[in-house]
């Protein structure tokens, strides 16, 4: 099924879109509201940047489905990057374009409880647990207008649940390959570790389109009591992509989210990654790296916000801007009243390549209570030339030259990754970027 219509959508498209894809009446009902919302809410405000030219509606909202894959090996070699083909994952969704082209999950983990499945299935399937979650307590849809789009909306996306007490030493992978160039990205992605419980997932967002479209991204992640969730992924949509991406955690009593972000879009983008810490213990890292290059505009966003007591929060983030690309780092650590014995860190720095590249990072803590602990650090600044001086020197061309200081410059980040996957991608992205 092929959809092509203009902004704005009225309520009878969305009825019929949400009827062609046998929703419940909850779900059609989120969508109505939500649209109607659209109009009243205003644009996402991100420190020092300017979206509010930025094409966030003027895109083509289509459903479109993909042919399905037998194997990995039937996948092109550009995706095959993504996989370790010695060891391809047990557990596996492909999403090509909006609908599934394959999937997998080991057969112990279904006897467990286990769910991993795209969206549309997991609000037919798992109705109600679905509705516990959807833009609740996490996000909601009238936290802006491209919120309250992207509930009206919404084509694609993931669902993951870990039941009480059950650990995943593998990781749960989900690949969202966006083959058609026109149609926008609308994509849902929850994931739940109940009560101690365990998981690693891993993400990758993948397009090559030049042609102008929209991703509005919203991902929601829930960390019960003494879960741990350990969430990595690596976005590399192609340059006609404007991105709007907004990933949230909420973590309860001595819960751990863990947050490895490989951040590699082409395209303009303003990213938020907010975590907030409502149980007593919970922890949470949000490790970035950004990669700018063109003319591209970037502002990313992280954010702890912690509320329980004798919680930690670290946020480390590095970019490099290449060419003319200008990139806003905000880090912001906040500790709310009554969160006693709290810990807030964080780091920023920024890499300038050329003379037309532009970038900030702007640390910020807001502390409501006095038994505390709390520090930044962030930085902003050029190449050494003495440093590509001496790598030249030694033979080395410029370029090569380059390539090294970037890798080792981002590379107190990349190491520092916990899921070794994300990291082997996230290295043959940037080296991509680089060359």
């Amino acid at each position: 099924m092929t959809v092509e219509t203009k902004l704005p959508y009225d309520k009878e498209y969305i009825e019929q879109f949400s009827n062609s894809r046998n929703e419940p009446e909850w779900f059609r009902k989120l969508r109505l509201q939500a649209l109607d919302q659209v109009e009243i809410l205003e644009m996402p405000k991100p420190d020092k940047t300017k979206i509010t030219r930025w094409n966030f509606t003027d895109f083509k909202h289509e459903y479109t489905t993909g042919e399905t894959i037998g194997s990995i090996k039937e996948l092109p070699e550009e995706l095959k990057d993504y996989f370790d083909q010695e060891n391809i994952p047990e557990n596996l969704l492909i999403q090509r374009n909006h609908s599934v082209a394959f999937q997998s999950l080991n057969n112990e983990l279904k006897d467990k409880g286990v769910i991993f499945t795209d969206i549309f299935t997991a609000i037919n399937e798992h109705s109600d647990l679905v509705e516990k979650y959807f833009m609740k307590d996490a996000v909601s849809v009238d936290q802006n207008r491209l919120t309250a789009l992207h509930g009206a909306l919404v084509n694609g996306g993931a669902f993951i649940y870990v039941p009480k007490n059950i650990e995943i030493e593998e990781a749960l992978q989900v690949v969202f390959w966006h083959e058609n160039a026109e149609s926008a990205l609308f994509n849902h992605v929850i994931v739940v570790a109940d009560e101690n419980s365990k998981l690693t997932f891993v993400e990758n967002y993948i397009s090559n389109n030049e042609n102008e479209t929209v991703a509005n991204i919203v991902e929601e992640v829930f960390a019960h009591n003494g879960a741990k969730i350990s969430f990595g992924a690596v976005d590399n949509l192609g340059v006609g992509t404007t991105s709007y991406v907004n990933r949230r955690g909420v973590a309860y009593d001595d819960a751990t989210i863990d947050w490895a972000l490989g951040q590699m879009n082409d395209g303009d983008t303003v990213s938020e990654n907010i975590t907030n810490l409502i149980g007593n213990g919970a922890t949470s890292k949000a490790n970035a790296v950004s990669v700018g290059r063109g003319k591209q505009i970037q502002n990313f966003t992280a954010s702890i916000v912690q509320h329980g007591k004798a919680t930690d929060g670290f946020i480390l983030q590095r970019g490099v801007m290449k060419e003319s690309a200008t990139t806003i780092f905000n880090a912001i650590g906040k500790i709310e009243h009554g969160g006693t014995k709290g810990n807030s860190e964080q780091e920023s720095r920024v890499l300038m390549l050329s003379p037309n590249a532009r970038g900030d990072a702007n640390p910020i803590l807001l502390i409501e209570e006095d038994d505390v602990t709390a520090g930044h650090a962030a930085s902003v600044g050029r190449v050494d030339p003495l440093q590509m001086y001496y790598l030249m020197s030694r033979g080395l061309k410029k370029e090569e030259a380059e390539r090294l200081v970037i890798h080792g410059f981002l590379a107190p980040v990349v190491d520092q990754l916990p899921i070794e996957s994300v990291k082997k991608q996230l290295t043959q992205v940037i080296e991509r970027k680089v060359n």
